[in-house]
This record gives C-alpha cells, sequence and structure tokens, in this order.
C-alpha cells in the first residue's frame, strides 16, 4: 500500500448496537477525494443513512474526523468536524471543535470514527495507539462533563488522555447538547451532541503515541517558522483577547446579531461590557495581578495563539470554576 503522508490510513468503525468495531484502510484515491473533516463526514453520511432517517434513532450515522495537518506542528491545525443528521433542523449537522482531543485521535492512530447503531446502555469507547474497546459507562451517566474527564483519567491511568464527551444535556436528548472535549472545547449548536447521547455513547477516549509524518517535513518546519514571526501583526490581539475581540468591530460595522440579526448593533457602551478588552481586563484568571497573559490564556495542541479563555470570577456570588474556560464570541 501507498504510504499516506498526513495520514493514519486508518477509518474506525464502531457499531454500537453489536458493539461491533472495524477497522478500514483505505487507498490514496480515496483520500485525495475526501481529504478529512466536513468531506470526509458527509461521504459516511451519505453511505449509512437511509433518507428518512430519524436523528435519533440508530440509522443516524455520527462520524468525528480529521484532516491531513492534524496533529502537525502548525498553529491552528488541532481541528475536527462532527457530522451527523440534526435533531434540531433535521438537515445536515457539521460543526467542528479544537483542543488536543483532534490531534490526540491522530496520535492513537485513526483519521476518523464513523459510529452507527445505538447501545442498549451507557458505553465509552476507548482509542489507544491503533486499539479500540467498548467499555461500560454506567457509573459516568448522569455525570457533569469535568467530573468524567477525571474520573476516566483516573480509570485509564493517564492524565493525557484526551476525551470527547456529553454532559447530562447530551443525555436527556436536549436538541442542540453539544459534543465537549476538555470540558470546554464544543462541537456545539448542531445537536450532535444529542445524537451521541441517543446512541448511548457517553465518551470517546483516546491516547497515542504515534507521530503525523508530512511529505515535507522542512516544508511544515518553514511554514511553522512563518506563523510563529507573523503572530506578532496578524494574531497578537487574537491571542489577547480571544474571539470576544471581535464583539467591537462588528458593532461597529453593524454586524453584531443583537436582538436575533433585528438590529446589528448595541450602544457603545453595552458593547464595550461584553468586549474582547472588558474580559481581559477584569475576568480572565490573574487579572487582578496582571498575570492574566500567563494564567487566563489557554491553547489548542502545538497553536502559540492561545485564544481560549480562561476566566476565574463568580456568578450570582458562587466561584465560576476556570476548568470550563471563558465565553466566547458566539456565547456573547
Amino acid at each position: 500500500m501507498t504510504k499516506l503522508y498526513g495520514f493514519t490510513g486508518k477509518i474506525l468503525h464502531v457499531d454500537l448496537t453489536h458493539h461491533a468495531i472495524n477497522i478500514e484502510e483505505p487507498d490514496e484515491t480515496f483520500y485525495r477525494q475526501y481529504p478529512g473533516g466536513s468531506l470526509l463526514g458527509l461521504y459516511y453520511l451519505w453511505q449509512f443513512t437511509p433518507k428518512g432517517a430519524n436523528p435519533l434513532g440508530p440509522d443516524n450515522t455520527l462520524t468525528l474526523a480529521c484532516s491531513a495537518p492534524t496533529g502537525l506542528p502548525i498553529s491552528g491545525q488541532s481541528r475536527a468536524t462532527a457530522t451527523c443528521k440534526s435533531p434540531s433542523s433535521g438537515g445536515i449537522a457539521d460543526s467542528q471543535a479544537g483542543g488536543f482531543w483532534p490531534a490526540e485521535l491522530k496520535f492513537a492512530g485513526f483519521d476518523a470514527i464513523v459510529i452507527r447503531g445505538a447501545s442498549d446502555t451507557p458505553v465509552y469507547l476507548w482509542i489507544h495507539n491503533g486499539k479500540a474497546e467498548l467499555r461500560d459507562a454506567s457509573h459516568l451517566w448522569g455525570k457533569t462533563t469535568l467530573d468524567v474527564d477525571n474520573l476516566l483519567k483516573e480509570e485509564l491511568g493517564d492524565k493525557q488522555v484526551e476525551i470527547a464527551q456529553i454532559g447530562p444535556a447530551g443525555e436527556k436528548l436536549s436538541n442542540f447538547a453539544a459534543i465537549m472535549n476538555m470540558s470546554n472545547r464544543a462541537w456545539g449548536r448542531t445537536g450532535v451532541g444529542t445524537v451521541m447521547g441517543s446512541k448511548k455513547l457517553k465518551a470517546i477516549a483516546v491516547r497515542g503515541t504515534n507521530k503525523v509524518i508530512p511529505a515535507d517535513k522542512t516544508a511544515v518546519a518553514t511554514l511553522a517558522k512563518k506563523g510563529a514571526q507573523a503572530y506578532p501583526t496578524t494574531s497578537a490581539s487574537f491571542g489577547r483577547y480571544g474571539t470576544a475581540n471581535t464583539v467591537m468591530a462588528n458593532n461597529n460595522g453593524g454586524g453584531l446579531p443583537t436582538n436575533n440579526w433585528s438590529s446589528g448593533y448595541m450602544e457603545m457602551e453595552q458593547a464595550e461590557k461584553i468586549s474582547g478588552e472588558r474580559l481581559y481586563d477584569e475576568l480572565l484568571r490573574g487579572a487582578a495581578d496582571g498575570q492574566q497573559d500567563k494564567q487566563g490564556r489557554d491553547t489548542c495542541y502545538a497553536c502559540i495563539v492561545r485564544c481560549k479563555r480562561v476566566v476565574e470570577s463568580e456568578w450570582l456570588n458562587n466561584p465560576l470554576i476556570p476548568e470550563y474556560g471563558g465565553p466566547e464570541y458566539e456565547t456573547l
């Protein structure tokens, strides 16, 4: 078989109805036609989900797929796409998330996971260096994401395990439930977590020690270096203020989705209250001591931008939990 640079060359297929696991090894022609991410997810959705399928039924196919750059030392590459039939719209659900989970899936030996059927009881999927198994998750059902994250890392004996999972909303089939990884990265808005909950799949834990091999290592190193050199002029404000950095710009241009897109802007004073600048100055962890650049910014695998917020504050006299991250532009 021709060596596939950038890809592992393996797709994991999971049949939850029969608790069966198979590994597909597509050829180069397949990968050139469906080079990961949304295209790969749409391919399997088209292949395995029949017309008229109930989004919350066993016939719906849920795919989590990476692309060729995922796992390489380049900023912004650690992304995975979740694809299925959306329970909230009945159309195609296509959602993306970052973090360390996407890169870890590649290190564990797979480019994508294709999930079909539905389990009768709660289970989680454990993937480790090219091997996969389904395990009982009844002790995890009903628990929140941070608790499950800690419990599974202890159970599997490895703090570097990355976990994609659903919380109580997905279990209860809320139409817009998300799949979470690192407890604060979300495949959201389209109900992909609802579909995962309908399949009684609580979590997907991945761990690997393999490397992603590019066709041209020198070119990748050069690209990473160029990205680092360009960062001060192209991405510094994005790293400093996160996705909320765009609040003021969109408000000034009339593109803020205020009142369900009925106005396009807020009064300047109101917009400033939810801006990235206000978030940075007052709410990030370490802000009180001027240490927010060191303590209040998180990142995804191999990314120097560090745009993920870590908030340390209170709400209704209760402390916010920093591990859950902080607000992004879309939630603000």
